[in-house]
């Protein structure tokens, strides 16, 4: 299946070249959503948060993963859904962006109480029960990451380490990744393959000074050195998301907000 396909937005009519983007497997091995040359894009109206999710098998291991489904933002402001193609790119059976194995323990380290999901479906996930691996950090807790789901699960554990109880999906979508919202927090959650960009911080920022927020980057590949400097210029606090789930501060603005958790 092609990686690259033509887009004409229905909106200004204009044609573009979409190149669907890498998510890292478990295994190591890249894991790009097969693209549908044949079907039509079609504009985001309503974003629904089970619909934001395709099911994408690693073409190595074979192991299933969740990743965000492929979207093409046209620079005269349509959004556009790019049809994936497949068996095995579908949202979940029910309808839930996490499974119920998923949901997490109330305390964690206490397997037999489990708290409900949070709202807008974002749960606490399930502390794993072996020995915590070199890199975690004593008093994070975290979630093994194996899909974009559990990036995203990762992040909003950490972010109610800081405090902020109420995560749920930001209203208005970032260029790229998944926005994050609270009361007074607005996060970025890029579990791609590529290293965040300059681009992607200024508009993290951007959206959070509309919004009188703090922002925060978490980020799977890491940040290009321009985006780094940027974040520092902007006081954007980064972070690195490795495949324990652990964020760890890359920049003086997270080292000193991760002074701060609970």
């Amino acid at each position: 299946m092609p990686e690259s396909v033509s887009v004409r937005c229905p909106a200004c009519r204009s044609e573009h070249r979409y190149t669907a983007p890498s998510y890292p497997c478990a295994c190591g091995a890249p894991v790009v959503p097969p693209l549908d040359p044949e079907a039509v894009p079609t504009p985001v109206v309503h974003r629904v948060w089970r619909e934001e999710w395709v099911t994408v098998r690693c073409g190595r291991c074979g192991r299933p993963g969740e990743w965000p489904r492929p979207e093409f933002g046209c620079p005269c402001g349509t959004v556009l859904r790019i049809p994936v193609a497949g068996p095995d790119t579908a949202p979940a059976p029910d309808g839930s962006p996490w499974p119920a194995s998923d949901i997490a323990p109330a305390s964690y380290g206490t397997p037999a109480s489990y708290a409900a999901p949070a709202p807008d479906g974002i749960p606490a996930p399930e502390s794993p029960t072996a020995a915590p691996p070199a890199s975690r950090r004593p008093g994070v807790p975290s979630v093994p990451i194996r899909t974009a789901r559990d990036a995203v699960t990762a992040t909003v554990l950490y972010l109610r380490l800081l405090g902020h109880d109420d995560i749920r999906r930001a209203h208005r979508r970032p260029p790229s990744g998944i926005g994050l919202a609270g009361r007074g927090v607005l996060a970025l959650v890029d579990p791609s393959a590529r290293p965040v960009t300059s681009r992607d911080v200024e508009c993290l920022w951007l959206m959070s000074m509309s919004e009188s927020a703090r922002c925060l980057c978490f980020t799977l590949a890491g940040y290009a050195p321009d985006a780094r400097e940027r974040a520092d210029r902007l006081g954007v606090p980064l972070f690195l998301l490795d495949l324990t789930g652990t964020p760890q501060p890359v920049n003086a603005p997270a080292h000193a907000l991760d002074a701060t958790r609970s």
